[in-house]
């Protein structure tokens, strides 16, 4: 029988708020962090809005070890940086307290790496630069004109590893490293692949979580060329509106949720506050297309169905869902769908909210912030709001708590996350 796992840290960077106290209160206040994007020059983009992590790079330099290495780290790396050096302090896990060779890390990534804004300005005017009078593409001239401008060690900020790498570094967390890269799954299918190292003994703390920067030109043109992003530019509070029949697209976003989780004899051991049990992960692939979820539901049904009987809850017992939510028509219809499908009679009886509504879609990042939200329910008397929310689609028939936060005390909880390529995951929490 494996050791229960359990959550002893959690931190994040998030739209609303630096660390968990702050992303309590924000979520509890029902507060808004989209707004006009200010990070790049939005003119003329059918899309200018967006989740923004404004806090000044300072506070977030503040928890990286030694500080000189931030001149190392993307934006999604030091994001990733910060929320795990907050989940360890919350955690009190001083360093005698694991052996590093049983302290592993596993991140969520973007699959195109943590990209700078300062090196894709770099690429897109060396390769403008380097074209030929008639178009061409002139590879001497480009490999000049980059190497001439780019800082070597740009190169290395971009890998989708490195923000899994820095964190090992500053923790000297010896023991398994991994990156996962599945999207908007990456976050939650990182914390579920931390879960499986503790339960297999391959390590006895693992910090978990993910990161994503993606609140530049490249992505935010990209997503929008798909059709998939909100373009209520003029009312930004307004724009994210999961399950909601006005609503348009997602609103694109940038954070890092961590999580320090824990063997629990260790953590026993050692007397540490627990915040919860991680105490199930399934995870599915709807093998359908690329950028649309199965319309029956039943790979997301599925991953649910696994993480339930994982963690040996019965529909009945889950008091509270934090959904995928992303506010756009497919999404929106499906999860209901699954959840119905893999909760039966039960799903009427069961509060489901969508913190998009307020932090936006952190892709990489938004399984591990959004698991933080629902630990957040577990513990702290109240459950997340859906913001937004004023004309339900008749098609999202569940309770998705509109408006503001309820009171509840929920005994256990899940986090469900689906992603393009047909990804799906989902982890179930319960009170310790």
């Amino acid at each position: 029988m494996p050791d229960r796992v359990a959550i002893t840290g959690a931190g994040v960077v998030t739209p609303i708020g630096l660390g968990y106290d702050a992303f309590r209160d924000a979520l509890c206040r029902g507060i808004s962090g989209i707004g006009t994007i200010t990070a790049f020059d939005c003119a003329g983009l059918d899309t200018r809005i967006a989740a923004e992590v404004r806090v000044p790079d300072a506070d977030l330099a503040a928890w990286v070890e030694p500080r000189k290495s931030v001149k190392l780290m993307s934006r999604a790396a030091l994001f990733a940086v910060a929320a795990a050096a907050m989940a360890r302090r919350q955690a009190q896990l001083g360093p005698d307290d694991v052996d590093p060779l049983r302290l592993g890390v596993v991140a969520g990534a973007g699959g195109m790496g943590p990209t700078d804004l300062d090196l894709l300005a770099t690429q897109a005017g060396a390769a403008i630069d380097s074209a030929g009078a008639g178009g061409g593409w002139d590879i001497p001239a480009f490999a000049r004109i980059f190497s001439e401008r780019t800082n070597p060690v740009n190169t290395l900020r971009g890998l989708p590893n490195i923000a899994a790498a820095h964190v090992a570094i500053q923790h000297d967390a010896r023991g398994p490293n991994a990156t996962i890269t599945t999207a908007c799954c990456a976050g939650t299918q990182a914390i579920g692949e931390g879960f499986r190292l503790i339960q297999r003994g391959d390590a006895d703390v693992v910090l978990a979580g993910g990161t994503d920067a993606a609140v530049n030109p490249v992505a935010v043109l990209g997503f929008s060329l798909l059709g998939t992003l909100s373009r209520r530019n003029d009312a930004p509070a307004a724009a994210s509106r999961p399950f909601d029949r006005e609503r348009d697209g997602f609103v694109i976003g940038e954070g890092a949720g961590f999580v320090v989780l824990e063997r629990e004899s260790l953590a026993r051991a050692r007397g540490a506050t627990v915040l919860a049990e991680l105490a199930g992960f399934g995870a599915s692939c709807d093998a359908y297309r690329i950028t649309d979820e199965r319309p029956d539901a039943a790979g997301a049904a599925h991953a649910i169905a696994l993480a339930l009987r994982d963690a040996v809850l019965a529909p009945g017992e889950v008091g509270y869902i934090n959904a995928h939510g992303t506010g756009t028509r497919m999404n929106d219809i499906t999860e209901t769908r699954a959840i119905r499908l893999s909760l039966g009679a039960a799903a009427d009886s069961v509060p489901v909210s969508s913190t998009k509504s307020m932090i936006g879609h952190l892709l990489a990042a938004a399984g591990a912030v959004e698991l933080v939200a629902a630990v957040i329910a577990l513990r702290e008397g109240f459950l997340p709001p859906t913001l937004n929310l004023d004309a339900p689609d008749p098609e999202c028939d569940l309770d998705y708590v509109p408006g503001a936060a309820r009171p509840g005390h929920p005994g256990a909880a899940l986090s469900t996350s689906f992603g393009f390529g047909g990804q799906n995951a989902c982890l179930a929490i319960r009170c310790w």
